[in-house]
């Protein structure tokens, strides 16, 4: 199924009580909280690393949180954002919205609902209906661990599953070398310079070409659209 302790969020808070208060209760529940409390910071983050989810209050020290959201939406139009303000007027709540945000929670809000729409949005976010991840005619059957291509079933190692579930997950975002190590190669399989090329490589065998490409330099995606292929004339 969907883990949501796989998720990568950046809080973007400069309220020491709130931040903590919310960085505990995300990592609690197993997720991975990366916290800055100023714009310039979260924009440093924002280039050097891939998150899932970005929690991002209004009025930080450095800047308006609106302009980091006008940026997002311009360069990384499918990151989920969450806004966390205590601006509770209806034309703020409006405004956050139509500049892009995704949801929007009043301070002071219970963890639990924050909890809550994280959740919902990673499922709305990341298009997973609970149980199956597909993606032209690639499909993973989380509670049965199944994957096939075409319907022709594909037995995969624990790690080649857990890449493979890995990128569904974040489809159409590039997945950083890293990442995939952390989440997917526990127990310090990724330690070896090549050994999540070998994983990747016995995977792309067995599901074929087409679905995972390479980003030189960066890590690894499976685009929602299938690779245009040259036509020779």
């Amino acid at each position: 199924m969907f883990k949501y302790e796989a998720m990568k969020i950046l809080l973007i808070e400069d309220d020491l009580d709130l931040g903590n208060g919310v960085r505990i209760a995300l990592t609690d529940h197993g997720m991975d909280v990366v916290w800055v409390r100023q714009l310039e910071d979260a924009l440093r983050h924002l280039e050097s690393d891939t998150c899932d989810l970005v929690l991002l209050d209004l009025g930080l020290p450095d800047g308006d949180g609106l302009s980091l959201l006008t940026r997002l939406r311009r360069e990384k139009k499918g990151l989920p954002v969450i806004i966390l303000s205590a601006r509770d007027a209806v034309s703020d709540r409006l405004l956050g919205l139509d500049s892009g945000a995704d949801d929007y929670l009043v301070k002071p809000f219970v963890l639990a609902e924050l909890l809550s729409r994280v959740r919902a949005l990673a499922r709305r976010s990341y298009g997973f209906d609970g149980e199956t991840l597909e993606l032209r005619g690639l499909s993973l059957h989380a509670p049965t661990r199944r994957v096939s291509v075409q319907e022709r079933p594909v037995e995969l190692t624990a790690s080649e599953y857990a890449l493979l579930s890995t990128l569904l997950i974040r489809a159409d975002r590039v997945v950083t070398r890293r990442i995939l190590e952390d989440l997917a190669l526990p127990g310090g399989q990724g330690n070896a310079s090549n050994t999540l090329d070998v994983h990747m490589a016995n995977l792309r065998r067995k599901i074929g070409d087409g679905y995972i490409r390479t980003v030189r330099g960066v890590g690894f995606v499976i685009d929602l659209q299938a690779p245009a292929r040259s036509v020779r004339k």
